[in-house]
């Protein structure tokens, strides 16, 4: 089979499947949606797998290929075509196989729910999306996968729509994507007016000869183009990949079933801004301003949802801040363009956040679906495969040598530091001191969960048990690449020329990853190296604290919230964005709404210009009544004062 028909096949099985689960669910039953569901995605993964294996190994060259054009209108053409190179073929391989591992999770967790079937196509419709998005070579097909993984995220965050706050969640998610696709949009329709086209290599080989055009931007002035398409493309990023101020929606999308929620935070929707971003390395790395932009952003979004991660007592919502602040550390690689270390951490990522997601739905589903760490505490004994595995997506997490977000993360917080953007010591600060935060939440959910005092009620703690192997073999699979991923793949994908021309540079010899080449001795010497960095020390001191707190002293957290009672009630307010939205934005934006009725549309149109024409028309009606008496002289009078007018006008006139 030619590598085409293969990557036709890539995207056509899962949505195969999910037009039998969703449209033929009754007949298929239960057992069939998830069969048909999860050998339709492990398909596309084993041919994603080979796709990698020809593109790596077999010397086979990227395609860059159309599969047929759907509209030309103007000379611009509409097409579904596809770019994979390993950039592609990569996302490809990471978002089949953490979405085979959550296929097969789901038939453990989601066992006895009604909405079965329902669930599985929606899942496989949601990896059908994100590959149309990774796999797309041109803005259109990029825009109708975009808003694809959009709405199955609506669909999934508010898959229990009997419950309001899963509503709430999913109208909360949709709208505030829809902030980030009008700036997605603008980016989009700026690059069709200026190159005449939205196919990607085109738009890549016109964009240095566009480098200094401009844009006059009503209420801002003149800007530099690229700038004006890559914070327009950006802020599309900053929806789906949850950077502050558009990060609200993701911890709310913990409403959705466990499972869903891992596919979201590790491999599809959350991702595909960093990955944009990486595909448009050829327009971003022409605007300094955009890169500065997101340096900062990143650096903001990484410190400061790791700080409201610290005091959250949910086992989800704790994972859920930590994969913000983890994107924020992505987003921070793109602003010094070190894009191969975000890609890189993206991959280390999905695994472990898909496995800690995971393991937090294992424990969700022994505690009777309760999901405060208040009320567990040792559950070690008896979920060991879960505990394990715990440590291992944990250590990974803080970024502890040797594991594969050791790798991924020190080589990010490095690049920043080697960068001399503006906006690069603000954001090194932030991503060094997130390491001792990211240790230190990690750890106490680790410490709240499984060690300890059991805090749960007799009834409860009488059922504790492992969950069946549908839910532990994912965790164990994906405890693997968690551990062995970042040793093995860290030199060909940051210090070779893994990526190639799907990443450009403006400027290679300053590229920060070529300063840091230079130090690297491989991924031992990089690992026993560490030992001796601030990163590593602050890390430990995360892990330190946290055990000392809540294995020896647990008392001492209360005195510490005591004592920092401010600083508890900022981070539990989170800063205030969600009253922001809710008290300027949305109610400002309805009582806007109801003075414009009232003094536009009542008092305006319905009062002066429709009422009162009206009321006009009425009294010079009844000014005029009284003329029509009905008497025949009254009428012979005003007929002589008439010719008396007419014949002065004409006397006048004349003269």
């Amino acid at each position: 089979m030619e590598l085409k028909s293969i990557l036709i096949l890539i995207p056509l099985l899962p949505l195969f499947g999910s037009i039998v689960a969703g449209l033929f669910g009754r007949q298929v039953g239960r057992a069939g949606a998830h069969w048909i569901t999860i050998l339709a995605v492990a398909g596309s993964c084993v041919l994603s797998l080979y796709v990698i294996k020809q593109l790596v190994f077999g010397g086979v060259e990227p395609v860059n290929t159309t599969i047929y054009t759907w509209a030309v209108t103007d000379g611009i053409q509409f097409q579904v075509g596809f770019l994979v190179d390993k950039l592609t073929a990569l996302m490809m391989g990471v978002v089949t196989f953490v979405s085979l591992m959550v296929h097969i999770y789901t038939i453990g967790y989601m066992h006895d729910d009604p909405g079965y079937q329902r669930f599985f196509s929606y899942i496989n419709l949601f990896t059908f999306s994100m590959l149309m998005l990774v796999m797309a070579n041109n803005f259109m097909q990029l825009f109708f996968g975009w808003e694809a993984v959009g709405l199955v995220s609506y669909l999934l965050i508010g898959f229990w729509f009997k419950r309001q706050s899963a509503v709430s969640a999913n109208l909360k998610a949709f709208l505030v994507n829809r902030v980030g696709d009008f700036g997605f949009l603008l980016g989009i329709a700026a690059i069709l007016s200026v190159f005449g086209t939205v196919n990607y290599q085109e738009v890549f080989d016109m964009a240095p000869s566009m480098a200094n055009a401009t844009i006059t931007v009503p209420g801002f002035g003149e800007w530099s183009m690229m700038t004006f398409i890559c914070i327009g493309l950006f802020i599309g990023a900053m929806g789906k990949s949850a950077q502050a101020p558009l990060h609200v929606w993701l911890p709310d999308s913990m409403e959705g079933p466990t499972p869903i929620s891992a596919l979201i935070h590790a491999a599809t929707m959350v991702t595909a801004g960093i990955f944009m971003v990486t595909r448009m390395s050829p327009l971003f790395e022409l605007s300094e301003t955009a890169l500065s932009f997101i340096l900062v952003i990143g650096g903001f979004t990484a410190f400061s949802m790791g700080l409201i991660g610290l005091i959250q007592n949910d086992i989800k919502r704790v994972v859920a801040y930590s994969t913000l602040s983890q994107l924020g550390y992505m987003t921070v690689a793109l602003g010094a363009s070190a894009y191969s270390a975000a890609i890189f951490h993206l991959m280390t990522h999905a695994f472990f956040k898909a496995l800690l997601f995971l393991g937090a739905g294992s424990v969700i589903i022994a505690m009777h679906h309760r999901q405060d760490m208040r009320e567990m505490g040792g559950l070690k004994k008896y979920m060991p495969v879960t505990y394990w595995t715990g440590w291992i997506g944990t250590l990974a997490l803080i970024g502890f040598p040797f594991f594969s977000g050791f790798y991924s993360k020190d080589m990010i917080i490095e690049a920043v530091g080697h960068s001399h953007r503006a906006g690069a010591t603000f954001a090194y600060w932030c991503v060094l001191l997130g390491a001792f935060f990211t240790a230190f939440y990690s750890f106490r959910l680790l410490h709240m969960t499984f060690h300890g005092k059991p805090r749960m009620d007799e009834h409860t703690r009488s059922h504790l048990h492992e969950p069946p192997w549908v839910v532990t073999v994912p965790l164990i699979l994906l405890a693997i690449p968690s551990i062995g991923i970042g040793f093995f793949t860290i030199e060909p994908l940051l210090f070779g020329d893994f990526f190639g021309d799907a990443i450009f540079l403006k400027d290679p010899e300053h590229n920060v990853m070529t300063a840091l080449a230079e130090h690297y001795h491989g991924a031992t010497a990089m690992a026993l190296h560490a030992l001796a960095t601030p990163v590593f020390w602050l890390m430990l001191a995360g892990v330190g604290l946290a055990s000392y707190i809540y294995l020896r002293q647990p008392k001492l957290a209360e005195t510490f919230a005591q004592r920092l009672g401010f600083i508890k009630h900022i981070l539990e307010k989170k800063y205030w964005f969600d009253e922001l939205y809710l008290n300027v934005f949305s109610r400002g934006g309805v009582n806007l709404g109801k003075q414009l009725w009232q003094k536009a549309d009542a008092g305006l149109i319905d009062g002066l210009l429709v009422n009162g024409a009206a009321n006009v028309t009425g009294r010079v009606a009844v000014l005029f009544r009284h003329l029509q008496s009905g008497y025949l002289y009254h009428y012979a009078f005003m007929m002589i004062i008439g010719l008396i007018i007419i014949i002065g006008a004409f006397v006048v006139f004349v003269k």
